[in-house]
């Protein structure tokens, strides 16, 4: 008897995954799944996500429990053997009988037969245990359970965050850095919450937060942003306000960065990296009436721009969409008054999101992203008005695709200045928290429950009230 629905396209998607051939949480919304019942949608999703936020400690299993290295196992064993281990670890209502017989069956499907006596033999002796790691808190684990966490995530990433020195305002009270690794490593393996952008703005969220509630939504405000609202419980996709527009997912750092941009109405507005449009659709929000150019390197992710953005732009913003590498001169005849270039990086602050970033990052590319970082922020300087103001973002924990990338590029062009902690905070009160002594704006998974996210505000020197930005 074949292996269920909900098994089969998971492995399809785990395989796809593996191979590098995109994003879990893109392939999540596929065809692929459309098809299948909740119930087995709902398995799929979990098993994908629950797969790759625990890899780590699921390799650990696969070792522990055959006696043989992982190099030793066909890539299609593994991605089985990890289904299994998850099901039977993690996943308490799954019975172990259902799950031992749907791994030997993929295993076939898989066309490796020949494995099938070994991938029985692991998972049976797999035990679940008396205490499942995805149903306590962070403050419960036990030693067992600090181990298998600190496997969730690259020794050296790890290591990396245990040895560093982080930011005060954003480190924890009294965490030490081996402390704040663990509690990243932890988050990572999290489910994040969905949060919403109220499209219409901070204007009427008590009567949209009646009306979800009158579809079985239940939603508290965000930490921080005003048009946040995070789903504690229900289904938003299906509802009303997310049919007509009047909500998009979006997290809430993400929001909160677009938010330091701070466009005026009437003007020229430049979103440099902008695919696949959430932090455009905020500027358009902000900005209600002016120029909003979007551009982005890759024309596939410009063509799903395309689809997702003109529903969120007011009347009187008027939209420009530019493929373009903002690693190169950029081809702008006249100067913007607001410029948002969030960088693409290593996605550290965003596993629990992405969690195949685990197994794909590797130490060489931090360096690698700092490099094309550099590059687009140096282009993109001279592009801002004076009066003007940037701001640089990644949604990466690491200091060399964040403060040393602006620091190095603002060394070298000193007409440009980045906004300091008492001068953002007076301007953002609510957002005082996040900012650190150097005036970087930092959250973080463990401590903040959304996107670990970094930027800066930079601007040109010349204040002068008469000085503008020419139409692009």
């Amino acid at each position: 008897m074949p292996a269920s629905p909900a098994r089969q396209v998971a492995y399809q998607i785990l395989r796809r995954v593996e191979a590098g051939r995109g994003f879990a949480v893109d392939m999540l919304q596929g065809p692929e799944l459309s098809t299948l019942k909740d119930v087995d949608r709902r398995l799929a999703t979990e098993l994908v996500m629950g797969v790759l936020r625990w890899r780590g400690e699921l390799d650990f299993g696969i070792e522990q429990l055959s006696g043989r290295r992982l190099r030793s196992f066909d890539p299609e064993v593994l991605t089985v053997l990890r289904m299994g281990i998850y099901q039977i670890r993690f996943l308490e209502k799954i019975p172990v009988r259902a799950t031992v017989n749907d791994a030997v069956e993929l295993t076939k499907a898989a066309h490796k037969r020949s494995a099938a006596g070994l991938v029985n033999a692991v998972l049976r002796k797999c035990n679940p245990p008396g205490v499942r790691l995805g149903s306590v808190r962070f403050e419960e684990l036990e030693p067992e359970g600090i181990d298998a966490v600190q496997r969730t995530v690259p020794r050296w990433l790890f290591e990396r965050w245990a040895a560093r020195k982080w930011p005060r305002s954003v480190s924890g009270e009294g965490l030490t850095s081996a402390e704040t690794a663990l509690r990243l490593a932890w988050a990572s393996t999290q489910v994040p919450p969905t949060t919403l952008r109220v499209t219409a703005g901070d204007a009427g969220q008590e009567t949209l937060t009646a009306e979800l509630a009158q579809e079985g939504i239940s939603v508290v405000p965000g930490a921080f942003s005003r048009f946040a609202l995070v789903v504690k419980s229900g289904s938003i996709v299906s509802s009303r306000a997310m049919r007509e527009g009047r909500v998009a997912i979006q997290d809430e750092a993400s929001q909160l960065v677009t938010e330091l941009v701070r466009p005026e109405p009437g003007q020229h507005v430049l979103d440099l990296c902008a695919a696949p449009g959430m932090k455009a659709g905020l500027l358009a929000q902000l900005l209600e009436r002016g120029t909003l150019t979007v551009c982005d390197l890759s024309a596939v992710r410009l063509r799903t721009l395309g689809k997702l953005l003109p529903p969120q732009v007011p009347p009187g913003v008027k939209l420009h969409r530019l493929q373009l590498d903002a690693t190169r001169e950029l081809p702008f005849g006249g100067l913007f008054d607001r410029i948002l270039l969030d960088a693409p990086c290593s996605g550290t602050g965003t596993l629990a999101r992405n969690p195949e970033i685990k197994c794909r990052l590797q130490p060489r590319d931090l360096t690698r992203h700092a490099e094309t970082q550099m590059k687009m922020l140096r282009h993109a300087l001279p592009l801002l008005a004076p009066g003007g103001r940037l701001v640089y973002a990644t949604c990466s924990l690491e200091p060399e695709e964040n403060e040393q990338v602006v620091e190095a590029v603002l060394n070298a062009m000193p007409e440009f200045r980045r906004l300091t902690s008492a001068k953002l905070s007076r301007e953002f009160p609510a957002l005082a928290p996040l900012f650190d002594a150097h005036g970087y704006f930092r959250t973080r998974p463990d401590l903040h429950l959304m996107d670990g996210f970094f930027a800066a505000v930079m601007v040109h020197h010349d204040r002068s009230p008469n000085s503008s930005a020419h139409k692009p």
